[in-house]
């Protein structure tokens, strides 16, 4: 039996995955094993022949995997589940649909928070021009 095809990512920091809700999606991730599609972009010099790599794979009844290290370094394989690249000034853009485990999620939030304390006017009056008709004089 031949060695699975891969897509290696041989440096730069480890991807980010998106996950995707898209519906066309769905028919790719069925299996024993509950899965989602992410994508993540990957810049390239030779994106069209990554692409024909995947495509013969796939013509071919073979599985391909995207190859890279995790964030602690450790190598992570993770099947392509669809392929594409645009064409950008600095080279190919490569967007790879990925199927992960769902054990192997990690969800992440950023918030971007770009007011400070100056972009806030707390300064405000909450006077009401009816306050003057309201008379709160108490006696006992």
């Amino acid at each position: 039996m031949s060695e699975p095809e891969k897509i290696t990512i041989i440096e730069g920091p480890p991807p980010t995955f998106e996950i995707v809700g898209d519906p066309w999606l769905l028919g790719l991730i069925e299996g024993p094993m509950p899965s989602r599609v992410a994508v993540c972009r990957v810049r390239t010099a030779n994106g069209p022949s990554l692409v024909e790599r995947c495509y013969r794979a796939w013509r071919d009844g073979q599985p391909i995997h995207l190859e890279y290290r995790s964030e602690d370094g450790l190598t992570q394989q993770a099947p392509i589940t669809a392929v594409r690249f645009l064409d950008s000034p600095d080279g190919h853009l490569l967007l790879i649909w990925v199927r992960l485990e769902e054990g192997d999620i990690e969800i992440e939030f950023e918030f971007e928070d770009d007011e400070t304390e100056e972009d806030f006017d707390f300064d405000l009056d909450f006077e009401d021009e009816d306050d003057e008709d309201q008379d709160f004089d108490f006696s006992i």
